[in-house]
């Protein structure tokens, strides 16, 4: 086990009907807010979300200017827009109502608003943040983790780039996860979030590092939860235990805790980050496609650990020949992912090998390698999308 020094800031408000409640954990920190959410906010508003935040935040003489907008791979463009209503109508506290898009999107523009730069700077490595606005969430949709996460993920459309901040000001201040908003979830967009949580879990439980037992049990359990609830949550959508399982499984998964002592991977993330910034699709969904591809290229780096992970959390035998348990895990987590309702290949999501180079030259973002569990060279990551197809 590593060395580590843990710290997560944000206040979680766990349960049914909290989301009720934003306005009264508002009023300590603000009196006028920005209230952040997705598109025109039709779907907050028809799922009843929306009337019932807004009617907490009158009742706690809590002023606010409206802000939507947010698209998947949320857009820095926006950010800037962001930045400016806060400026200019003296907002000092941001509420994102959402799911990740909204939520980083709300990190983003939190750190812009206090920063006399430009706020990219930050995603791209240029400078450090050093101040933000607070940031408070309503979690519409489980799977990022972003509502008890330091990280902020933004991508700038006219470059194509899509670049990550983590920072401990990133840290909502509190989060409020009701698992009753999942009721009405679109199945797909559930299956992308699903994916993604799973996605959290693996990066972290494919680890080089030795002596993690602790930890290896902590990911090995929160992935067997995962692969028996997201199929029900899909199945039976206003099972609250259902719900309720996944929503605490996204936060715990991206918390920091759970990895805490090991050296996660990050390759296959700055890979799917860059099939989305070009195709636009859906970070799960770019996630689904990746892993898979990315687990059958590694594996011989740690054979026993891709041979736990069929029989710890798939549940399969144990075969004397190592990678074969191995590859009987990588084809369930396929079939786990079409029960999901996801896509497993570049070609059922029609993105074809035309930018293979420039996406593996982007995610190695000037580097020589990415990765930890096998440090892969441009050639690898070509390789692995190569797979993917």
């Amino acid at each position: 086990m590593e060395n580590f020094n843990f710290k997560n800031s944000t206040r979680l408000i766990f349960g049914k009907g909290t989301h009720e409640e934003a306005g009264k954990y508002i009023k300590d920190y603000s009196k006028k807010i920005l209230l952040h959410y997705e598109g025109d906010g039709s779907l907050i508003k028809k799922l009843g979300i929306y009337d019932k935040v807004v009617k907490s935040l009158e009742d706690n003489g809590i002023e606010y200017v409206v802000f939507g907008g947010v698209v998947p791979n949320p857009r820095l463009s926006l950010v800037y827009e962001g930045i400016e209503i806060c400026r200019k109508n003296n907002i000092d506290f941001i509420l994102a109502v959402g799911g990740g898009s909204v939520i980083d999107s709300a990190k983003a523009i939190s750190l812009g608003a206090v920063y006399e730069g430009d706020v990219w700077d930050f995603f791209t490595g240029k400078s450090q943040p050093e101040a933000s606005l607070n940031v408070g969430v309503v979690l519409t949709i489980p799977g990022s983790g972003s509502e008890m996460s330091e990280s902020s993920i933004i991508s700038d459309e006219k470059t194509s780039m899509k670049c990550v901040c983590d920072t401990e000001k990133n840290f909502p201040v509190f989060s409020i996860l009701d698992p009753q908003v999942c009721f009405t979830i679109p199945p797909y967009l559930m299956g992308c979030g699903i994916t993604d949580i799973m996605s959290h879990l693996m990066e972290r439980y494919f680890s080089q590092t030795s002596d993690t037992q602790l930890s290896d049990a902590l990911l090995e359990a929160a992935m067997k939860i995962v692969v028996e609830f997201g199929p029900k949550v899909i199945k039976e959508p206003r099972n609250y235990n259902n719900c309720a399982q996944i929503m605490w499984a996204a936060t715990i998964a991206h918390n920091g805790m759970i990895a805490a002592g090991r050296a996660a991977d990050w390759a296959f993330h700055r890979i799917e980050h860059e099939i989305s910034a070009i195709y636009d699709i859906t970070h799960g969904a770019g996630m689904a496609i990746v892993f898979p591809a990315w687990m059958e290229y590694v594996k011989d780096e740690n054979i026993e650990r891709f041979s736990e992970f069929a029989i710890k959390v798939f549940g399969m035998k144990a075969d004397e020949d190592k990678e074969k348990t191995a590859l009987r895990g990588i084809i369930e987590l396929k079939k786990f992912f079409k029960h999901l309702k996801m896509k497993t290949s570049l070609g059922e999501a029609g993105i074809g090998e035309e930018n293979f180079e420039v996406m593996a030259e982007k995610a190695l973002a000037g580097n020589i390698t990415l990765g930890r569990f096998k440090k892969l060279t441009k050639e690898d990551i070509v390789n692995i999308l190569k797979m993917s197809k």
